[in-house]
């Protein structure tokens, strides 16, 4: 069975409009998307009315300009549950791992905590335990305040309502820190955690993006304090963004390790298996407000005095 040359063609240049559409902001005219594609303008409206009829685009009846279409919506969703988070995940938390000699992790929010789905050893000999399948409080491990800066305002308002419980004298337990520390990881575009949950542990963590933008996931770094010291932080948190970077881009999602960036979504996750096989995460919902740069810290403006770890 032979190939028309032509079919072939049309398919990639509607598959180019489509991707075309997705990185336009919201909705974008004939003439613009034949411009950026070096087709014809006749070409161009020939496809879109295909792709029109299929539900893949829509045009506005007052502009006249195209958007993507629900049936896009609807693959993509189709697509996103069948994705291993897990899985996806792990040969970059190895790599990372490899790479800096420490631990590495995966978690997703479980409702109001943190839950690890995956994790990787480091070479070094002493080891910090396996937290696979374990849950933690948010507020008081890198991974968990990433997610948290995540959340709606009134979200956090919620979570600290109900107190937050002190683990160190540098645990994060009142509102106008916490509120001020999540804005900072909104900024820079990672958290640290130094001796808040455990006297001696210390860790950072990077945003996960989707497709959509939304974070539904943290990658992170830690390990002793004697070895995870603030003066490894910059170089860590750089490590640790550019491993949570890879895997969005493995979920359909965009590099965001450079900023400022700002999204606000809403995401569903599919997390499957973990390492003994014996936890599963599914339809994981996060809203998100993200705010990233490429800003590292001095070792100096990591060590500030408690209440407010850096």
């Amino acid at each position: 069975m032979s190939i028309d040359g032509n079919a072939v063609r049309s398919v990639d240049r509607a598959a180019a409009l489509l991707l075309a559409l997705g990185d336009s902001q919201g909705e974008a005219g004939v003439t613009e998307l034949a411009r950026r594609l070096g087709l014809h303008k006749s070409t161009a409206s020939r496809l879109l009315a295909t792709l029109q009829k299929r539900g893949l685009v829509e045009q506005d009846d007052e502009t006249g300009k195209y958007r993507l279409g629900l049936v896009v919506i609807r693959l993509a969703e189709r697509a996103e549950k069948t994705l291993d988070l897990r899985g996806i995940a792990m040969p970059e938390l190895e790599r990372l791992a490899r790479l800096t000699h420490e631990t590495t992790g995966l978690g997703v929010l479980d409702g109001d905590s943190l839950l690890t789905v995956a994790q990787a050893d480091g070479p070094n000999l002493i080891a910090v335990g396996d937290w696979t399948g374990r849950s933690v409080p948010l507020h008081c491990v890198a991974s968990g305040k990433v997610l948290l800066a995540a959340l709606a305002e009134r979200e956090v308002l919620r979570i600290v309502r109900r107190g937050l419980m002190s683990f160190t004298e540098r645990t994060i337990v009142e509102l106008e820190p916490l509120l001020e520390e999540l804005a900072r990881i909104r900024r820079r575009g990672y958290a640290t955690a130094l001796s808040e949950y455990e006297i001696g542990l210390n860790a950072v963590a990077a945003p996960v993006h989707d497709a959509r933008g939304a974070v539904i996931a943290a990658v992170d770094i830690w390990g002793p304090a004697f070895r995870l010291t603030p003066r490894r932080i910059p170089e860590l948190a750089a490590q640790a963004r550019d491993a949570a970077a890879a895997i969005s881009i493995r979920l359909g999602g965009a590099a965001r390790n450079a900023g400022p960036v700002g999204v606000v979504a809403a995401a569903t996750a599919a997390v499957s298996g973990t390492a003994n096989g014996t936890h599963g995460l599914t339809g994981t919902h996060v809203a998100l407000t993200v705010e990233e740069s490429a800003e590292a810290p001095s070792p100096a403006t990591l060590e500030v005095p408690a209440p407010v770890p850096a």
